[in-house]
């Protein structure tokens, strides 16, 4: 059976010399705004640097645990709950003349700032062996300036607090995996035998981050009912399409299940989550490591597959 990773792509260059940085070491951060546009952080030709000595909050994600008092002394953990992080980043802005400054301090605040109002921005560690680490942050707090003489004239320096709802890091380049039919033979030639409608079969899927990913799933037909189980956990869930009132998935029809949030999505934007088998359905996730699994599609042919991707989560940047 085939596999197909995600293509390699030239990351774009965040600009800048690679600097230490707590909990990191050596490397170049950038931040992308909400609309798409990235602002270097460690290139001082922008007009605007980072800090490093203040910078804080790349480690591990905060965690709160849940526990239960022993009885003969100390206690057990029931569960570890991850929490919210917040970065500091602070950023030294600088200008020929007030005007220049000025303009600067507005367009770093709004593209800080905007993430309260369009959606999260981007904070990006990119290392110098070329691998890249993200996470998605709102603005918090911090751009008001030192607020001390002279400052604020032709240069300030703003202490800001990102907040970010997912404590771990992403890689931007997402995995991908594909997996479809073998080739089906012919019921005489060169002797009788038969094709099994149900393919795909078992399969290794690897994880290489530090925590659990959630992936994204396309089916392409010709399907009658898709099942995927999780051959670790037994968790497992199923998809029937004659379910949702469309009848069975045809040749080149396309299904997406996502799995954080649960959503199930025919290729016309269709809702088709009433088609899983709930209540026992569950939409697994990957742990680290290799995760031993099953794709069942009933009822396949010829172009028959099933596509997954997700972006690996780490602890640290």
């Amino acid at each position: 059976m085939p596999l197909i990773t995600a293509p390699a792509v030239d990351p774009p260059d965040p600009g800048g010399t690679p600097v230490p940085l707590p909990e990191v070491g050596l490397a170049v951060a950038s931040y992308t705004d909400p609309s798409g546009t990235v602002w270097p952080l460690m290139n001082e030709a922008a007009g605007w640097f980072t800090l490093a000595d203040g910078v804080s909050g790349l480690g591990a994600a905060p965690y709160t645990l849940t526990t239960d008092a022993h009885p003969r002394g100390g206690a057990r953990l029931r569960y570890a709950q991850p929490q919210p992080r917040a970065i500091v980043w602070p950023l030294y802005v600088y200008g020929e003349d007030h005007v220049e400054f000025v303009g600067r301090w507005r367009a770093l605040a709004t593209a800080f700032t905007r993430t309260l109002r369009e959606g999260p921005g981007w904070l990006e560690i990119a290392r110098p062996d070329g691998t890249r680490r993200r996470i998605a942050v709102h603005y918090q707090e911090g751009f008001e300036g030192r607020g001390s003489k002279g400052s604020g004239i032709v240069s300030d320096s703003a202490v800001i607090t990102l907040w970010c709802q997912d404590p771990y890091w992403i890689d931007p380049v997402e995995v991908s995996v594909h997996r479809e039919t073998g080739a089906l033979v012919d019921f005489l030639v060169p002797y009788p035998s038969v094709s099994s409608s149900q393919v795909l079969g078992a399969t290794t899927l690897r994880n290489p981050g530090d925590v659990v990913v959630w992936p994204k799933w396309t089916v392409t037909g010709p399907a009658s009912l898709i099942t995927f189980t999780h051959n670790g956990t037994g968790e497992s869930f199923s998809l029937n399409p004659a379910a949702t009132g469309h009848g069975n998935l045809l040749a080149g029809e396309r299904v997406t299940i996502a799995t954080d949030p649960p959503a199930v999505r025919y290729q016309d934007g269709g809702n088709w989550t009433a088609g899983l088998n709930w209540p026992g359905a569950v939409l697994w996730g990957l742990s680290p490591g290799d995760n031993p699994v099953t794709f069942q599609l009933d009822g396949s042919g010829p172009g028959s597959a099933v596509d997954l991707a997700f972006s690996p989560r780490y602890e640290t940047a």
